[in-house]
């Protein structure tokens, strides 16, 4: 078993070095990248249909991450007693971000989308970090081809909008988007709750698309075991966490907080059940929302980037467990 190594080499405290996601290497060469997850920045919030922000917050989750990023060959979770993300485990690179064009959301999209493909390409999981909810539907089209695919949604709303004025990339439309693809079979949305921007006819459209729609109070009936007997058997999970999914009180930093959300562990107890239930087959996930101007405190950026990397320990903590049998 791994041990935690601070014998050797630089301490590499959080608030030294380049701030990379993780402290992970860098790879701009998106035609070299040899790794198991590639981390990449969506910076992208012209999708937003109130407050702005969360083109910032890529570089808010990558500073986040930073905290848990130092001196270490594993993370050690003595509840487990398992050391995840070591290097035998999984090998992180971060490859920068997509280009965004400002004001074009067609050209932003697609350079989204051909980031994502260069990621799939190299064989690593993507693991895209938000700008707002718009940018998991070019995430998730750059997956045509690797179905079936189930997604898992984490959210406080449904995002199931057809269309507004004409508006069909946004950040209320991305999971209808995605369920008009032939790779997606079916949807778990969790959290959805109180006044949002869908309607009865956009709840009817998700259930008669293969949704599971769950609220934080119906998530909470349930409990964890519950939920995940909601969830089907599918042969690949593609994993959606807006961050105002969670409560305001452990996330303000974002464009559209919603009260009523999810506490830490409520989502990270499903997306560890999951990824053990699947043995890891998790091909993919982005994390939006973040906009670190509405929290001073730093915390919601903390609570995306402590997310995410447990997740990506248990995703390929599983994948390890079922090569050894």
């Amino acid at each position: 078993m791994s041990n935690n190594s601070y014998e050797g080499g630089r301490l590499d405290l959080p608030f030294v070095g380049h701030c990379t996601f993780a402290k992970s290497p860098v790879c701009l060469d998106w035609e070299r990248i040899d790794a198991d997850v590639a981390i990449l920045g969506a910076p992208n919030d012209m999708g937003t249909q109130w407050r702005a922000g969360a083109r910032f917050g890529p570089r808010g989750i990558r500073e986040a991450s930073t905290l848990f990023s130092f001196g270490h060959a594993g993370a050690y979770d003595h509840e487990d007693d398992v050391m995840y993300l070591t290097r035998e485990d999984v090998r992180m690179v971060d490859v920068g971000d997509a280009d965004i064009v400002h004001t074009d959301m067609a050209s932003s999209n697609a350079n989204i989308e051909l980031a994502v493909r260069k990621i799939l390409a190299s064989g690593a999981m993507p693991v895209v970090l938000g700008g707002d909810h718009s940018i998991h539907a070019p995430v998730i089209k750059a997956f045509e081809g690797r179905g079936p695919i189930h997604i898992l949604h984490i959210d406080a709303h449904l995002d199931f909008v057809d269309e507004r004025h004409g508006v069909r990339y946004g950040h209320g439309n991305p999971l209808r988007r995605a369920s008009e693809m032939d790779h997606i079979v079916g949807m778990t949305q969790l959290g959805i709750r109180n006044v949002s921007s869908s309607n009865r006819d956009d709840y009817a459209a998700a259930r008669a698309a293969g949704s599971t729609v769950l609220s934080v109070r119906q998530v909470r009936a349930l409990g964890c075991d519950g939920v995940l007997a909601q969830i089907p058997d599918a042969a690949n999970y593609y994993i959606t966490i807006d961050i105002d999914g969670f409560d305001p009180s452990i996330a303000p930093g974002t464009g559209t907080p919603s009260h009523g959300g999810f506490q830490y562990y409520e989502v990270l107890e499903i997306i560890q059940g999951l990824a053990k239930r699947c043995q890891g087959r998790i091909v993919g996930m982005d994390l939006v929302e973040v906009a670190p101007a509405y929290d001073p405190t730093g915390v919601t950026s903390i609570l995306a980037a402590q997310l995410l990397m447990n997740s990506i320990g248990f995703i390929f903590h599983a994948r390890a467990e079922a090569r050894r049998g």
